[in-house]
């Protein structure tokens, strides 16, 4: 990944039976899973099932949510242009 516009890289930890709620991604996120599995859906509700290594990436504006059963940590990177080539 390479970007020229500034960007956000953070960690985040979902605890067993935990939720990140629905919200827009205020720019694109790639959300990349480290270790653990959990699911994402978007605004129709639809969940997606994600483990160790998978990426999601949402544009600027999707609703989404993100949650886990077991537990998950995942690397996080915004930024107003996120080019995956």
């Amino acid at each position: 990944m390479k970007t020229a516009v500034t960007t956000n890289i953070g960690f985040i930890y979902i605890e067993p039976n935990g939720l990140i709620g629905m919200h827009e991604a205020p720019v694109p996120q790639l959300l990349i899973v480290i270790q653990g599995e959990g699911w994402v859906c978007g605004e129709d509700g639809k969940r997606v099932d994600i483990a160790t290594g998978d990426g999601v990436l949402w544009q600027q504006g999707q609703a989404h949510e993100s949650g886990s059963t077991t537990g998950l940590t995942a690397l996080v990177i915004q930024a107003e242009q996120i080019n995956l080539t």
